[in-house]
């Protein structure tokens, strides 16, 4: 960045009086920092990078404090780079806050395939950090295994399981999908029965895939009980609350069978619990029913949690979730986004197949394009239908899809438009708020749309998943409030217990 850049960049955070996912900072007045390898990995690690900004003072209110020695701290920093593996190439700036010398420097994004990054001092497996909001946090074995498997492209729905046998398939749909091969590639006709299933990834070694377990098993659940979907109506906007009679869960659904059994039902369950607007045109007399969300927006979502889902041994044991609330759906899909996709390539770029097996397989079982047009066809169905664009979080662990149902008859389409046009702005301060923050899990545009309706500080905590009211007053209320997208209720009194807060508009 240029110095007035980082001069524009001080008087943001001085403003916000905070760190974010992508900004840390260390006075460095007394000298330089001995541990920078837990910042210098986690930003390393994240698409958006980092920057280490020297000379303010958190404990002094964020006032400039200036650096020790400008040439040995970028020296001694450039030191610590170096013994990070793959070694980071810093970027540094100088500018004069108040007669104070201030210095960022600037840690990119490690390219995907090279990641963890990680300090050599302490190795992969503890020296690899991730951002969490303002705070560095060790790498659990999960994501560190999910960037290897990326690199060294395992592909896990073409592990085995020792337990599975032949006899355990449905050898009439199996057949069915053989011939239908056949037919369309000639080559497979000249293979013995064998090679076809090997070359279909059908069996290694004569021990059936997990990809033929979920898609032609007798039972698949019988190996994997947790592969399944649950579902739950929950009376409410959170998980916890209950009807006026004391009622958890309106209806609850533990789905199992193949990828296309789980499909089918699951799409049942959705229609049975979504309401149904019955609309009669006015110069045709014919009537149409609308749902409260398109079902080929759901069919979408749940095709692509059950084909594109983690399937490691780190994720087995974690069902995909579908979620009613009383004014979204919510699709939870273990396992982040694969490789070098990102929340805002979504529908744009070609994305790396997590599970080329069950892809391909998922063609002639569930018809399905795979020409990546799921995610166009859901923000299309949504507009078509007058509903909120669909938010997409790439969350800790979990890619969680969430459709609104709050339709734009009343002016909801230009107070989109102003969501969207806060959540761009505020991302310049807080980029994890927009790309879905993984220690909260929620985007800065679903927040925006539940406070739609004034909210208290502590439904909003309920809402993020937070627990103290500190925090989101600190990397929530107060930055929106800084930036214009949220005002509150009671100006004149901000410690006021009836505060609420409410999304401009």
């Amino acid at each position: 960045m240029l110095s007035n850049e980082l001069t524009e960049l001080v008087k943001k955070v001085r403003l916000l009086q905070t760190e974010t996912q992508t900004i840390e900072l260390k006075a460095a007045h007394d000298g330089c920092p001995k541990r920078l390898y837990d910042s210098l990995s986690s930003f390393a690690n994240q698409d958006a990078g980092g920057i280490l900004l020297f000379g303010l003072d958190e404990r002094q209110g964020f006032a400039p404090v200036g650096v020790y020695d400008l040439h040995d701290l970028q020296k001694k920093v450039t030191e610590q780079c170096n013994q990070m593996v793959p070694p980071i190439r810093a970027v540094f700036t100088v500018a004069e806050i108040e007669g104070k010398t201030v210095c960022s420097a600037e840690i990119p994004a490690t390219a995907p395939s090279d990641r963890p990054c990680y300090y050599a001092g302490a190795g992969r497996l503890k020296g690899s950090y991730v951002r969490v909001g303002d705070a560095d946090m060790p790498m659990t074995d999960y994501e560190i295994y999910s960037y290897e498997a990326y690199r060294r492209r395992v592909h896990d729905d073409e592990r085995t399981d020792v337990r599975a046998a032949l006899d355990m398939l449905d050898q009439g749909k199996l057949q069915r999908y053989i011939g239908r091969m056949q037919e369309e590639r000639p080559g497979f006709a000249r293979l013995t029965l064998e090679q076809t299933y090997e070359m279909l990834a059908i069996t290694q070694a004569g021990v059936p895939t997990l990809a033929a377990v979920l898609n032609f098993g007798l039972y698949p659940q019988g190996y994997f009980p947790q592969l399944c979907i649950t579902a739950v109506v929950v009376p409410g906007k959170h998980i916890g609350d209950v009807s006026a009679a004391g009622v958890r869960f309106e209806d609850n659904k533990r789905i199992e069978g193949t990828l296309p059994d789980m499909l089918t039902e699951a799409l049942t369950f959705c229609k049975r619990n979504m309401k149904v607007q019955t609309i009669i045109d006015a110069q045709t007399g014919e009537r149409v029913d609308r749902t409260e969300y398109p079902i080929e927006a759901i069919r979408e979502i749940v095709l692509n949690a059950l084909i594109h889902r983690d399937y490691s041994h780190f994720t087995e044991g974690t069902p995909i979730q579908i979620d009613f609330f009383a004014d979204r759906l919510e699709v939870h899909s273990p396992g982040g986004l694969y490789g070098r996709m990102t929340v805002e390539d979504l529908g744009k770029a070609r994305p790396d197949l997590r599970n080329p097996a069950l892809a391909a397989m998922s063609e002639f079982l569930l018809k399905t394009e795979n020409r990546y047009s799921g995610i166009p066809t859901i923000r299309r169905e949504m507009q078509a239908a007058g509903l909120p664009a669909p938010v997409f979080e790439n969350r800790r662990n979990e890619f969680v899809v969430t459709l609104y149902n709050g339709r734009q008859d009343d002016g909801r389409g230009a107070k989109d438009a102003k969501i969207a046009e806060y959540s761009a702005d505020y991302a310049a301060t807080q980029p994890v708020m927009q790309r879905g923050d993984r220690s909260q899990g929620r985007s800065v545009a679903s927040l925006l749309a539940y406070c739609q309706t004034p909210r208290s500080r502590q439904e909003i905590a309920d809402f993020l998943g937070v627990r103290t009211i500190f925090y989101v007053t600190r990397h929530y209320l107060r930055p929106l409030i800084a930036s214009g997208a949220l005002r509150m209720t009671l100006p004149d009194k901000p410690a006021s217990k009836k505060q609420t807060y409410v999304t401009v508009m």
